[in-house]
């Protein structure tokens, strides 16, 4: 089956509706399942933003420089899986200076409201969050809490560092701790994450996150997008559900719409059942 077959596979259930009406649903499906995620990465210089997306996605995404803050503009790729395409901002990180952080936050609020999710790093060993603080509380504020997923990187420099290729128990005890600390100092809408890219630690936990945080038209075309490690059977369910809820969401919609007679909107009713259930068994050909 390829992807025109399977939007071709609603058109039996949609068959009773009047032509023009369900052009209007599959033509609403059809840019359903072309949707483009943004992602946005933000985090104070050196929290190893750059590193982290090279180890989330299935392609290498940003420059890496363990010398000076290689990231100054925002950056912006435009990811490719086949023919599924994401776009990730990298955006300048903050607490350089007072100067660059004023023209950051205008920076910030431009792309804020194109932005599907906010992937925010705090170094796990960083003890100074005020710009931190300051940037989610006057930046992000109420309206984009919600986007964000705050992520402690760098989990392996938490003290006691042992430079071991696993955490300690005490390390992942300070860890716990820190995690503690950001839901009180932020008060987040979503789980605190902890990561660690050099021993490849957290990734999945994390991935699994980011897949339940998006919204719902974002998720499957971002798991997509995912290193094939962190493509887990709990993500791929995850997008699944969330693709068969939007296309019910979808016809909930249009049946909503003025002007639909009744009899035709009890007819999208009694197949919009039907109509996801067949979402969810195409899901596979599309992502």
């Amino acid at each position: 089956m390829q992807k025109s077959d399977g939007l071709q596979a609603f058109e039996k259930p949609l068959v009773s509706l009047p032509h023009s009406l369900r052009y209007l649903i599959l033509e609403r499906l059809r840019s359903l399942t072309q949707y483009e995620p943004v992602i946005g990465i933000m985090g104070k210089t050196g929290a190893g933003k750059s590193s982290l997306c090279n180890a989330l996605f299935a392609s290498e995404v940003s420059p890496v420089s363990d010398v000076v803050a290689c990231t100054r503009d925002p950056l912006q790729f435009s990811l490719q899986v086949g023919e599924r395409i994401m776009t990730l901002v990298d955006l300048p990180g903050v607490g350089e200076s007072s100067l660059r952080d004023t023209e950051y936050a205008a920076l910030y609020r431009e792309h804020l409201p194109r932005l599907d999710m906010v992937l925010w790093l705090i170094k796990a060993d960083d003890r100074a969050l005020a710009v931190d603080e300051h940037f989610y509380r006057e930046v992000i504020g109420e309206a984009y809490r919600h986007k964000v997923l705050f992520v402690i990187s760098q989990s392996d420099k938490v003290e006691p560092t042992c430079g071991g290729d696993k955490l300690s128990t005490e390390q992942k005890q300070n860890i716990s701790r820190k995690i503690c600390q950001l839901h009180e100092l932020f008060q987040p809408v979503n789980p605190v994450c902890a990561v660690s890219v050099r021993l490849q630690w957290g990734l999945r936990v994390m991935a699994e996150r980011m897949i339940r945080c998006l919204p719902r038209e974002a998720s499957s075309p971002a798991a997509v997008q995912l290193s094939a490690p962190l493509r887990t059977d709990a993500v791929n369910k995850k997008a699944r559900d969330d693709f068969g809820e939007t296309v019910g969401s979808v016809l909930d919609t249009v049946s909503s719409m003025p002007l639909i007679p009744a009899p035709v909107r009890t007819v999208i009713q009694s197949v919009r059942d039907i109509v996801v259930s067949v979402a969810h068994a195409v899901w596979n050909f599309f992502f």
